[in-house]
């Protein structure tokens, strides 16, 4: 098996789930890590397994993730791999939901993802390699009724990541969307006991992740769809 061609990673929005299955992953492979969220109380114990740098940061606010990619290259370097995990989400009839709170879902998902690319792309151009992955959903092809927000923040999400790996493949960049088609399994969700398989797993899913970051560039993946085995179009 070829060993990854990037030696640091951002993961942006970790938590528990796959942010957390990712960074295991990626640890596993020799890469250093810089991890962040909003609050980063909850990550020390995944610090302190995998090694990796802590860094608070609120991913829609711009200055906050100029600051976090500074703060970031100044620890352990460029990150060759940056991976977006931010997701916000409310539900609720289209009359009935809040217009602040909508903005703050697509924000969440959409212009925190362009902000963290926008970052990504001006420290890896130069360098003529990188690596980018975007954590979407579902609701990333698919709009569910009272889920209006979300199927607007992760359908943009979506579009970004087209309209970037058309502009940054040719610059040596990797741009992938991931559309996550399934509940996740956790420890707080677990899965049906007479529904075998019927959740995604995040180690499974971080395997996924490695595997694209693997491809060679003749062969780039812009997208996949992770679903279980079970799981109906």
């Amino acid at each position: 098996m070829s060993a990854l061609p990037y030696r640091s990673a951002l993961i942006i929005g970790t938590g528990p789930g796959i942010g957390a299955a990712v960074a295991r992953r990626l640890k596993a492979e020799g890469v250093t890590l810089a991890l962040a969220a909003r609050n980063t109380d909850k990550l020390a114990d995944l610090a302190a397994e995998t090694g990796a740098g802590l860094f608070a940061a609120d991913a829609t606010q711009e200055a906050q993730v100029a600051k976090l990619f500074a703060d970031v290259e100044a620890r352990i370097g460029v990150p060759e791999i940056v991976v977006y995990n931010v997701r916000g989400r409310i539900r609720g009839p289209l009359t009935d939901l809040v217009p602040r709170e909508v903005a703050e879902v697509i924000a969440a998902s959409a212009f925190g993802g362009f902000l963290a690319v926008q970052q990504a792309a001006r420290r890896m151009i130069p360098q003529g390699k990188g690596a980018i992955l975007l954590t979407g959903a579902t609701a990333s092809i698919k709009g569910f009724a009272n889920s209006a927000a979300y199927a607007m923040g992760k359908f943009a999400l979506r579009g970004l990541a087209e309209s970037a790996a058309r502009e940054l493949g040719p610059k040596g960049i990797h741009v992938a969307h991931i559309v996550i088609d399934g509940s996740v399994k956790s420890a707080e969700r677990p899965e049906p006991a007479d529904k075998p398989d019927g959740m995604l797993a995040p180690d499974a899913i971080a395997q996924s992740y490695i595997a694209l970051l693997r491809q060679p560039r003749s062969a780039w993946t812009s997208e996949i769809i992770l679903r279980p085995w079970v799981e109906s179009f």
